[in-house]
């Protein structure tokens, strides 16, 4: 390795004290470990991709409505569960407004985190029928969601949308739920990390097989608005952001202010069922959790058990940013068209040095320009593509950590600055130089 700016040995020394096995097949937390360690060994900093962490100031609105809150002393008191008032119904709203979908206020929950919003869907949904014993992930996703089902002791089955795409998905899916051990379907919308997109009609199609067949669908929305081909960003006017809760009544969406709000040190997410589904009863459910409904067993069992509830100030920060974006007097999505403008220049750069993008199009469209892109190098398997990266200081996760059956790297826009583009192609070039003959 030629000129590499990092020493091969002092990368190989920290990989041995971390006991990573294998560094290609390294976890998210896992590779921001070992690049910390080796930015304080060599000064050398990363460009650093590896991590779906937000790059940009928060929100000013949420921040002030936090820090207001505080004053008034909601430290001191412990919140509802199942969320504020104001936070509720500005949820709902927001719901109306950018996906122009009813839903009651009852049944938007703020949780800590999508994460634990997921969590407790998983959980909830794994024991509505005994027959159905199994969740569906419509990959490649985020990893640790099934890191979740591990510790939960679910079960899951999963199969890589890369060659499934319009009327290919309805065939493929039906394969899986025709089986009738199927008790949800998960995705993110846009994608993470090939940052696809679900059309009208494909969601359509996971929309009626949810109801034919009575599993749920768990929907994903951390990048919400964030394909921007298309402008998500005005209160009550078209387009608004595509959702299978168009096509089902079987839903529960998760919101994350994580991404869209730059919030997400605080910890504040939504998790949003469908009326339906919140007051739908379950025997087994019932069995198991001693609760009436899924949304009760959700709030009063899962929730409460958990938790007790999230932030009480975050909350507040979250109705205040809600509001805002109802209002129209906070245009959030104008906020994080700054990681397509990165993406559309690394990938570029990447391209032009001996890289290929895996998910190139979706259907008939070029890959949006967002948060994720996704990478391949002749020769390379992406756990090898993932551990030769490091040595030229340049981090990122293999693409089989997220359920893909391809090839490569997912690369994540959010914490590289233009600053650094010279030298992430100074460090590109060097890289190409070195393997391209190989």
């Amino acid at each position: 390795m030629n000129d590499s700016p990092l020493k091969k040995e002092i990368v190989d020394q920290k990989i041995k004290e971390l006991r990573i096995s294998d560094v290609g097949k390294a976890s998210i937390r896992e590779i921001v470990a070992l690049v910390n360690l080796v930015e304080g060994e060599t000064g050398v900093k990363y460009i650093r991709m590896e991590m779906g962490v937000p790059g940009l100031p928060p929100a000013k609105v949420g921040v002030a409505a936090e820090i207001e809150a505080l004053k008034k002393g909601v430290a001191s008191i412990y919140p509802i569960i199942d969320g504020i008032k104001p936070l509720k119904e500005q949820a709902a709203q927001f719901v109306k407004n950018f996906m122009d979908v009813e839903v009651s206020a009852k049944g938007c929950i703020p949780t800590v985190g999508s994460m634990q919003g997921t969590f407790c869907a998983f959980l909830a949904a794994g024991f509505i029928d005994k027959k159905k014993d199994a969740a569906l992930f419509i990959d490649p996703g985020f990893p640790v969601q099934k890191q979740q089902m591990m510790v939960l002791g679910l079960k899951y089955e999963t199969f890589d949308v890369f060659s499934f795409r319009g009327e290919k998905l309805g065939v493929k899916l039906e394969e899986f739920l025709s089986k009738g051990n199927i008790n949800s379907i998960i995705y993110s919308n846009p994608n993470n990390p090939a940052w696809i997109c679900f059309t009208d009609e494909e969601l359509q199609m996971i929309g009626e097989l949810a109801n034919k067949y009575g599993a749920i669908v768990m929907e994903d929305l951390a990048y919400f608005g964030m394909d921007f081909r298309r402008d998500f960003s005005q209160p009550g006017v078209p387009p608004y952001q595509p959702t299978v809760a168009k096509y089902t009544d079987n839903y529960v969406l998760f919101i994350s202010s994580s991404k869209i709000f730059s919030y997400a040190g605080q910890r504040c997410g939504l998790m949003v069922i469908s009326d339906k589904l919140y007051s739908r009863e379950f025997p087994d459910l019932q069995k198991r959790f001693e609760s009436p409904t899924f949304g009760s067993t959700i709030v009063l069992r899962l929730l409460y058990s958990i938790s007790s509830g999230t932030s009480h100030s975050a909350q507040w920060a979250l109705a205040a940013m809600l509001e805002a974006a109802n209002s129209g007097k906070f245009n959030f999505v104008d906020d994080v068209k700054a990681y397509g403008k990165k993406a559309k220049v690394m990938k570029k750069l990447f391209v032009e040095n001996g890289f290929e993008i895996v998910y190139k199009t979706d259907l008939d469209e070029p890959i949006a320009d967002g948060f994720y892109f996704t990478l391949s190098y002749p020769g390379m398997t992406g756990n090898q593509l993932v551990a030769n990266l490091l040595y030229y200081g340049i981090s990122a996760i293999a693409l089989d950590n997220t359920g893909s059956n391809e090839e490569g790297i997912r690369a994540c826009v959010s914490f590289v600055q233009p600053e650094q583009f010279d030298e992430l192609e100074k460090r590109l070039k060097l890289f190409n130089d070195n393997f391209r003959t190989r």
